[in-house]
């Protein structure tokens, strides 16, 4: 049995990996859930299916949450809960890109103790343990220092412009850029390669946790959009949008947007 959360969430990640590139994307089975939910392919409940073998049966003393499994209440009586997506960006997948990735991550007490987000088809992985720092393939990351709002390149949904969301009416000047993947943005401000995420929408735990983690150990700064701490394993397991970047990027975007209603 590996000896840490992160050593298993890894090995899981990895197995996911050799499930999910067995199918091609395009050809993969797939269909709408109910609800507009979005989309799911055979791949994602395959991933699914085994790491909900897996992870269970190393730390049988842990609650479970995922996008593919029907929610229990019983992971709210828990100390320490599995927060997964097993394939975060459906829908890239399914065109066939590469931008795809497996997020896992583990929450005690609301709060991410170890982190994976892995991407097979571009060969990255990007991990975190609590006070241990990030890592992307094993070598440290950092986030952009740029403070500049007008100048920096965010990761962002083109929703995320609309005039009622800023303060002053309109969106800073900063240059948009997207990416599928909610993870696979906040791991790309975790390395500096972009210098800030934000999505303004409700976002489900599994889209976000291990991202949480690997922006904080990096050095960065992640919150709600209305600037509080993310918390996680909540009894309706959503939140109130996501804003990342350095602490005085964070603190530019967050005095640039306007107060989110009730």
């Amino acid at each position: 049995m590996p000896a840490t959360d992160l050593d298993l969430l890894i090995q899981a990640a990895q197995q996911a990996g050799e499930i999910a590139t067995k199918f091609t994307g395009p050809e993969a089975k797939r269909w709408d859930k109910p609800d507009g939910s979005g989309p799911v392919t055979e791949a994602d409940l395959a991933v699914n299916s085994m790491l909900e073998d897996m992870l269970p049966k190393a730390r049988p003393d842990y609650g479970w949450l995922s996008e593919e499994s029907e929610d229990n209440a019983d992971r709210l009586s828990k100390d320490r809960v599995f927060i997964i997506d097993p394939i975060d960006g459906t829908r890239s997948f399914a065109a066939g890109s590469t931008t795809w990735a497996h997020s896992l991550a583990v929450a005690e007490k609301g709060v991410v103790t170890a982190a994976v987000i892995y991407l097979p088809q571009r060969d990255l992985i990007y991990t975190a343990a609590k006070g241990q720092g990030a890592q992307c393939n094993d070598a440290p990351i950092s986030p952009s220092m740029l403070t500049d709002l007008t100048s920096a390149e965010v990761l962002a949904a083109r929703p995320v412009l609309d005039s009622h969301h800023w303060q002053d009416g309109s969106a800073p000047d900063f240059k948009r850029s997207h990416r599928p993947s909610l993870a696979y943005r906040m791991a790309r401000v975790a390395d500096g390669g972009f210098d800030a995420m934000l999505t303004l929408r409700p976002s489900w735990e599994w889209d976000i946790a291990a991202g949480d983690l690997i922006l904080r150990e990096a050095g960065g700064h992640i919150s709600d959009r209305a600037g509080l701490p993310l918390r996680f394993n909540n009894p309706r397991p959503q939140l109130n949008g996501v804003v990342a970047a350095n602490v005085e990027l964070h603190r530019a975007l967050i005095a640039a947007l306007a107060t989110p209603g009730p």
